[in-house]
This record gives C-alpha cells, sequence and structure tokens, in this order.
C-alpha cells in the first residue's frame, strides 16, 4: 500500500465539511460548493483562497475516489496507534466494546486485501512527473504524451512472476491468504505470510525476465488529456497508470503541469492579460485601437477621451475557455511617452504647456 504520511495528520472529511459516513453524492456536492467559493478565478490575487482551494482539492482526490477512500480509511483508523502512544494501546489501555476483536479486520487492508480468507494483494506505487507545456496548450488543452522510466508489468509473463506456461499456486503456508494469524487470548493478529511475502501466491518456476516479481523497469509512454485552462503546478492524476501492482490494483501516475510563460499574453486564472500602448493624443482624445488576442486576430477597443496609463478595460469573452465558462481579455493601456520627441512634436507639445491653465501640481497647495 502507498499510504501518504499525511493521511494521519489531515481530516479530508473536515475538509470538506461532511461526516465520515456521507455519501460519495455527498462529498461531490461540498467539494463542488467549496470550489466554486475558493476557486482562484473567484478570488483573484487571494492566496489564502488559493491554499485553501489546494487543500480542498488534495481533500476531494482522495475522498472523491472509492478505493482511495476506503484505503485513506483504514489509515485513519490505525492512527491512534500508530501515533505515538506508550505500547501501540487505546486510551485506558483497552480496546473500544471489549469482549474480541480481530486486529485482522484492520490491518487486513494494509496488506491490500479484505478480513478472512481473500487473498491479499499490494497495491503499486503511484507515480509523479512533470509535463512543460507552451502558455497556449495550456489555455486551449492539448492531448500529448508524458514519457518516464518505472517499473511496468513484465512484458514476458504478463505481470504474474512465472515462467510462460507455468502459473503461480496458492501459497501452502497461509492457504492463499496472504497473511497468518497469531491468536493472543482473546485478541487476534495478522501479519504478512513469510513464505509468499503477502502475496497468496507461490511461483515455482519464475520468469527469467522478471525474475519472479512480475515487473521490469523500462522506458514507457503514457498518452495524456490535458484539458483546456489547466493552471501552472496543477497535478492532473491518471487512475491506474502508476506502479503495477502485486495482486492489488495498479498505482496511479500524477502529471504536475509546468507553463512557459508567453512573450505577450499573462494569465490570472480565467482571464487574460495583455498590455497596449497609447499614444499621448489617444489617451487625451479616446480612439479606437486594434488589440491582440491570443487566437492571432485583433478586435477593437473603444479608449474613452482621458484614458489614465495603467487603467484597464476588459474585452469579454476573449479569455481562457474552462468548465464554468470562457474568461475575458484585461486590456491595460499604456500611454506611450516620446523619449527623444522630433521638432514637430516638441513644437505641439510647447504648444499644449502654453494653452494649458494651471499646473496639475496647484492641487498640492490645497
Amino acid at each position: 500500500m502507498t499510504a501518504q504520511r499525511e493521511w494521519f495528520e489531515k481530516d479530508y472529511y473536515a475538509t470538506l465539511g461532511v461526516q465520515k459516513g456521507a455519501s460519495a453524492k455527498d462529498v461531490t456536492k461540498a467539494y463542488r460548493k467549496l470550489a466554486r467559493k475558493l476557486h482562484p478565478d473567484a478570488n483573484p490575487g487571494d492566496e489564502a483562497a488559493e491554499s485553501r482551494f489546494k487543500e480542498v482539492s488534495a481533500a476531494y482526490d482522495v475522498l472523491g475516489d472509492e478505493a482511495r477512500r476506503a484505503e485513506y480509511d483504514q489509515v485513519r483508523a490505525m492512527g491512534p496507534m500508530a501515533g505515538g502512544m506508550p505500547g501501540g494501546g487505546f486510551p485506558g489501555g483497552g480496546f473500544p466494546g471489549g469482549g474480541g476483536f480481530d486486529l485482522g479486520d484492520l490491518f487486513g487492508g494494509l496488506f491490500g486485501g479484505g478480513g478472512h480468507g481473500a487473498p491479499r494483494g499490494r497495491r503499486g506505487a503511484d507515480l509523479e512527473t512533470r509535463l512543460t507545456l507552451s502558455f497556449i496548450e495550456a489555455v486551449h488543452g492539448v492531448t500529448t504524451s508524458v514519457h518516464l522510466v518505472s517499473d511496468a508489468a513484465c512484458s514476458t509473463c504478463s505481470g504474474s512472476g512465472a515462467r510462460p506456461g507455468t502459473r503461480p499456486t496458492n501459497c501452502d503456508a497461509c492457504g492463499g491468504r496472504g497473511v497468518r494469524a497469531d491468536d493472543q487470548g482473546p485478541f487476534s493478529f495478522s501479519r504478512p505470510c513469510d513464505g509468499c511475502g503477502g502475496r497468496g501466491l507461490r511461483i515455482e518456476d519464475p520468469c527469467r525476465t522478471c525474475r519472479g516479481s512480475g515487473a521490469e523497469r523500462r522506458p514507457r509512454e503514457v498518452r495524456v488529456r490535458i484539458p483546456a485552462g489547466v493552471d501552472d503546478e496543477q497535478r492532473i492524476r491518471l487512475k491506474g497508470r502508476g506502479e503495477p501492482g502485486r495482486g492489488g490494483p495498479d498505482g496511479d501516475l500524477f502529471v504536475v503541469v509546468a507553463v512557459e510563460p508567453h512573450r505577450r499574453f499573462g494569465r490570472r486564472g480565467r482571464n487574460l492579460t495583455v498590455a497596449v500602448p497609447v499614444s499621448f493624443p489617444e489617451a487625451v482624445m479616446g480612439a479606437e485601437i486594434p488589440v491582440p488576442t491570443l487566437e492571432g486576430e485583433t478586435v477593437t477597443l473603444r479608449v474613452p477621451a482621458g484614458t489614465r496609463s495603467g487603467q484597464t478595460f476588459r474585452v469579454r469573452k476573449r479569455g481562457v475557455p474552462a468548465g464554468q465558462g470562457t474568461g475575458d481579455l484585461l486590456v491595460t493601456v499604456e500611454v506611450h511617452v516620446p523619449t527623444d520627441p522630433s521638432d514637430a512634436e516638441r513644437a505641439a507639445i510647447e504648444a499644449l504647456g502654453g494653452a494649458t491653465d494651471g499646473s496639475p501640481r496647484d492641487r498640492l497647495a490645497d
């Protein structure tokens, strides 16, 4: 099992504001409500909301998946015994409820199987890789490939670990259960079988390629569909594309997206940003100016008279397409001031200065 250390410390149910016994529908409903409230698009520049959004997403990544939720519950269940109480006991020195208590039911899932008589297996490890995308690919989405070197199901034995033409057999020591029970008075403790390593199977004639492990390390290519509007450092989970399990499910592959900056455009959530220069006369008198878009087209923006440098205007539906709708293009005007004016420009500016009544600094004297 690939239990994460943080599972002992973080209460994902509390993060989503639901009870431990909440239905899958209630968990999803709570997540969507919080995601809408905390999404960076709804809270631009709010680092606290962004951090909380990531916590909520991490919680739903576990509780929104039936298998991972069950695994999380099992890890949390053993937390009190693993979390520092002397002797691994419960407060007060006993077990809740009294009477017989089979710890195999509690720990069984941690070795990949059920309680009594079920074959045991081990879930494959989760993997993580990084994928660099261009700014445009991140905005519009793309289907691409990631290349990694990792354990994969053996190409010779198809993951069985046995030489082709043979099959693994049930372990005699544990009867194929993968665990052995130690009875100590009223309690029954389960531990992985020493004879088969917890798999419940023995391989008499191992595969020569993987030497019985069922896995081999090799380069592989994994296709991944990147949704439109993916954020920098966002993690995309590919279920079952991690390392192969041994009698249990395969692990997951997490793709961390790195978005390259664009030379002209920026991004704020679902909105794109761009800076456009305007001349001094255009800012003073007003004008209609062409504005570039990410698609390579131009749109016309009406700049009103008296526009100040740094003022931002909004062009609707020219931003990032996402599940909640397409964002906008935020256009920031930069008034161009000549650094080396021509004689004609200098004469015009001097004439303007002579025609201006007072000074804008006069108000400082009030």
